[in-house]
């Protein structure tokens, strides 16, 4: 299966290296370049490709608005962020609009090659930093203050994960974890219809529509409470 691919990035000859790049892959074709985050949504709807690779900071329309608007159409394309920043707030802001994955600028070719395959088949790929920047992220938020009786004690946060059922929660841990829905059936002895299956009720009761929103509600869920 060929992965027809657009590039939206404001510089040229960015566009011109990645486009040398992938197209030298058997699998990906580059169908189409875009100048702005405008230009890439209208793109999409004329073109209909499997994904788009998509940089941050942009002219007329940014990167992470764009991914909103591609993500709210029925059907959508897989959304790769391609940046040169890795801060918590621009991998938070990317990941809950929906992006399928967020990598940096500076991950070696084949890296690239394959988080572009993984992002068009709805695996989650994060670079290093962005990670450890998520990481930093969550560790900020749980907070270590104390005072002269011992720890401070916050309210208690909810477990996000608690409306799912058993299997669902294996499967959403699975998933978490980088598993397609071919491997997570291996791993649970079930067939990739029923993982299907349970993975639209888990979306449905998390109200989440990517894989890396589940991922992110995971994550949140083994924090201390």
């Amino acid at each position: 299966m060929t992965i027809r691919a657009i590039i939206a990035d404001d510089e040229s000859l960015m566009r011109s290296g990645l486009r040398l790049l992938l197209g030298a892959a058997e699998d990906i074709e580059i169908i189409a370049e875009a100048a702005n985050g405008s230009e890439a949504v209208d793109l999409c709807q004329e073109l209909a490709p499997d994904l788009v690779l998509m940089d941050i900071r942009m002219p007329v329309m940014d990167g992470l608005k764009a991914t909103e608007i591609l993500m709210a159409a029925d059907p959508h394309p897989e959304v790769l962020i391609l940046t040169a920043f890795g801060t918590d707030e621009f991998v938070l802001q990317a990941l809950r609009a929906g992006a399928a994955g967020y990598i940096l600028k500076d991950t070696p070719p084949d890296d690239l090659i394959l988080a572009v395959r993984a992002a068009a088949g709805g695996t989650r790929t994060l670079s290093p930093s962005a990670v450890e920047s998520l990481l930093g992220q969550r560790s900020g938020l749980v907070g270590n203050s104390t005072s002269a009786t011992g720890p401070a004690r916050g309210p208690t946060v909810p477990d996000p994960l608690e409306p799912l059922t058993t299997r669902e929660r294996e499967i959403a841990e699975a998933v978490a974890q980088g598993m397609t829905n071919a491997q997570v059936a291996r791993a649970l002895f079930v067939s990739t219809a029923t993982v299907k299956t349970h993975l639209a009720r888990i979306f449905f009761k998390l109200d989440v529509n990517t894989r890396v929103q589940l991922a992110i509600l995971v994550n949140e869920s083994r924090e201390p409470r």
